[in-house]
């Protein structure tokens, strides 16, 4: 009975292995599989007829087959295990008893005569031994590492000039230069193994049955004067004593459940401290909170209740001169920037819901009035003054729905633009939305007038928007300080640019681009441009692809070659088109840290390639069952991660990084797999493999950089110089936020994290924020 099950299964791969090896060659792809496919059914055969060659002819496929692997991928222990070891695991098959004894003995139970059967099972055995010792050797190897020494202080004097306490954090990237670095230095490499729980609380703000999908805690909590100002995903605001968690106040804007919403999520509220008001007097302190409803309300940072005196009552409502006023289709998820007296607001907008969207429109008020001082819309960008009470602004065009940067000292404000929607659809954008399309554009702080722009991508058509806060920092080049700007793109690209100017500091060419697939009419660009430093990975290859075995890893091969891929760039088609980097970004609205001092950044790269399809629709205005609608477009648009059949990812592992590079010089200088998948299989096991993740770091003047953000339930610190990690705390759900770091008026420095999870990439929920702390003494 074992024989013939045995043979079954040995045939049932070779069948699968040949059709599909055949189906792989047509397609112009590797040959490998048609020869194991043949092999397998000649083991089969052999089995059957109870011959000892099946331990030849299987020996020696495992051998060909280690052989084409380590040619392939070398080293690398995932790649080699999804190649490998579902055929070793059949070769050790073969040695239990009741297959091996009928194989090799007669009827009697003594070996067979022939010279084949003198050998017995040693070729085979032979062969399995060897693929265990090259396992064991690759799971010592990690062929996609960077390792490297980030260099020491260039420019002491950097942060001195901050108007911000060094212990406290004001604003969502710590200051209006976004850098997320603290001049704290209590927490060093040597002493940040010993952090502990301090305190944790919850919110009480939890998802809601109803609640869309992608309800997330994303924030960035403030602390200003022992205080921590705190949003949650449906916009409630909240003031904790940062020394024990206790809460002070809470204000409900009661904003209601939306089903329209793409988004359920607050990254961040503002501060501001007016210097007109005196001390001790009503909202001399304020807290800005962004809504997902589409308001702005000023809250007296004292107690939480509200500053009547701005805007409405307290209130603005941002769906003012919006063309379309869709419940659900514009609102706020980040933090405004108070500058000059002013405070600067984007929004986001559904991504591929409708034609009919509201405008992208960034916006001045007077931060004490609410009074509309300017509006930069980029479907109208020479009309800054504000408009009239019964215009409306241009619909559709590119929004800005992170978080903008500024520099009070040249008068500019750092707005990252999206791309006008439907984003993989551009063939009806005017000038204007092209020209300032995934871009950063500096604008005028008293005008809104743009003084440059610097595009990340030429005629978006992959939703690579933009998406993070530019950090701004001096840099020595050349021995002369020059203002940088470090735009991190989605595509991988960081673009590091003189933000006086919008001028490339790190050089920045342009590369061809693929031209064939896409849509007819579509003004495709002929390049694209890349920096200096860039986190793009090569193109994807046959090799690339993975699975949980031989067969999947062969199935995602002939998926490769079905959809069409000329790597980075490829347009949008519908015949599906392969995306990679993908959309979820190489790196997202977390952004990057830089340290001033030392000149670096810390970064944390993904690679997930995604598919897009483009799916002609009937009629202009038909809505699509379950995907994108793009209501009003002749194309709806259907996305999802590139799986195999089993589910698991047809790339390659590592998905996830943590990296270090020097910004004077572009050079990636450490490069390090991040995070386990203890939190995506039912084992809990804690393997390092190197995960996605969403969310941001921030660095300390300690030399620790702190993350939380993978797909595994942890906050970690890292070396800054070198990237190891240092530390890590287990969270009680997913830490999708950037942490935050202050010090208290006793003297202790504390690390906190919001940990609640995301929807979208489905770790754990919750409401907790934690903070950490050496231990007393």
């Amino acid at each position: 009975m074992m024989i013939v099950l045995t043979t079954l299964i040995f045939a049932a791969i070779g069948l699968f292995l040949g059709g599909g090896g055949i189906w792989l060659i047509v397609l112009g792809g590797s040959w490998f599989y048609l020869i194991a496919g043949v092999a397998f059914l000649a083991t089969a055969f052999f089995i059957f007829m109870r011959n000892p060659l099946a331990y030849w002819v299987y020996g020696a496929t495992i051998l060909v087959t280690l052989a084409w692997a380590l040619l392939e991928v070398g080293f690398d222990w995932w790649q080699l295990g999804a190649r490998g070891g579902l055929v070793v695991l059949l070769g050790l098959w073969m040695f239990l008893p009741w297959v091996r004894r009928p194989i090799l003995r007669d009827d009697y139970g003594f070996p067979k005569e022939r010279s084949a059967a003198r050998a017995g099972a040693w070729p085979l055995a032979g062969a399995v031994a060897l693929s265990i010792i090259v396992a064991a050797v690759s799971l010592f190897s990690d062929p996609h590492a960077i390792r490297g020494e980030l260099p020491g202080v260039r420019n002491a004097e950097a942060s001195v000039t901050e108007r911000i306490p060094a212990d406290e954090w004001h604003a969502y990237g710590r200051t209006e230069k976004g850098q997320r670095y603290s001049p704290l230095d209590q927490i060093t490499p040597e002493n940040v193994g010993a952090l502990e729980l301090a305190w944790q609380i919850q919110t009480g703000d939890m998802k809601g049955p109803n609640d869309v999908v992608e309800t997330t805690y994303e924030n960035t909590p403030l602390m200003v004067g022992d205080t921590l100002y705190v949003c949650t995903p449906h916009s409630w605001a909240m003031a904790f004593d940062a020394k024990t968690g206790e809460q002070k106040w809470k204000f409900d804007p009661q904003v209601p459940v939306d089903g329209n919403r793409q988004h359920q999520t607050c990254r961040g509220v503002t501060y501001y401290a007016d210097p007109d008001i005196a001390e001790g007097e009503r909202c001399k302190t304020r807290v800005y909170l962004p809504t997902s409803d589409a308001r702005l309300i000023a809250l007296n940072a004292e107690d939480g209740t509200v500053c009547e005196d701005f805007a409405d009552n307290g209130t603005l409502h941002l769906e003012t001169n919006m063309p379309y006023k869709t419940q659900g289709y514009y609102y706020s998820t980040s933090a405004p920037l108070a500058i000059a007296g002013k405070i600067i607001v984007g929004g986001a907008v559904n991504d591929n819901y409708s034609t009919q969207s509201p405008s992208g429109v960034i916006r001045a008020y007077d931060i004490d009035t609410g009074e509309l001082v300017w509006n930069f819309d980029t479907g109208n960008p020479e009309q800054t003054e504000p408009i009239g009470p019964d215009e409306t602004y241009t619909k559709n065009s590119p929004n800005s729905w992170t978080v903008m940067s500024g520099d009070s000292d040249l008068g500019l404000v750092y707005v990252p633009f999206g791309n006008r929607v439907p984003d993989q659809i551009g063939l009806n954008r005017s000038p204007s939305e092209e020209k300032y399309s995934s871009s950063v554009t500096a604008l005028d702080v008293e005008t809104g007038e743009p003084a440059w722009v610097f595009q990340g991508v030429h005629h978006d058509l992959w939703d690579m928007d933009a998406p993070a806060q530019p950090p701004l920092l001096d840099l020595t080049i050349d021995g002369e300080s020059v203002p940088a700007l470090v735009m991190p793109t989605k595509q991988g690209e960081v673009f590091v640019l003189n933000r006086e100017t919008g001028e490339p500091i790190l050089p920045v060419t342009e590369v061809a681009a693929p031209q064939e697939g896409g849509l007819e009419g579509e003004n495709l660009s002929p390049t694209q441009p890349v920096s200096a430093l860039s986190f793009n990975p090569p193109k994807l290859t046959g090799k690339d692809m993975w699975g949980a075995s031989l067969l999947d890893q062969l199935a995602c091969r002939i998926k490769l070659k079905q959809y069409n891929y000329e790597g980075r760039y490829t347009p949008p088609s519908t015949n599906g088109t392969i995306v990679y980097p993908g959309n979820f970004g190489t790196l997202n609205w977390g952004s990057v840290a830089v340290d001033p001092e030392r000149q670096v950044m810390f970064a944390m790269p993904v690679y997930m390639a995604y598919t897009s399809t483009l799916v002609p629709k009937t009629e202009p205005g038909a809505p699509t069952h379950g995907i994108n609608s793009n209501n009003g477009a002749p194309y709806a648009v259907s996305f999802s991660t590139l799986l195999g059949p089993l589910g698991v990812p047809c790339q390659a592992p590592p998905w996830g990084y943590v990296a270090g590079a020097d910004l004077t010089t572009g050079e990636i200088v450490w490069k390090h797999k991040n995070g386990t998948i203890q939190d995506m299989n039912p084992l809990g096991l804690k393997i390092k493999m190197g995960v996605p993740g969403i969310g941001g770091p921030i660095i300390t003047k300690g030399g620790v950089a702190f993350l939380g953000a993978a797909m595994d339930n942890y906050l970690r610190g890292y070396d800054l110089t070198t990237g190891e990690q240092l530390w890590e705390a287990r969270l009680p759900a997913g830490g999708q936020a950037t942490p935050m770091t202050y010090e208290t008026s006793d003297g202790t420095q504390y690390v906190l994290i919001v940990a609640g999870g995301h929807g979208s990439v489905g770790t754990e929920t919750g409401d907790y924020i934690l903070a950490y702390k050496l231990p007393d003494g």
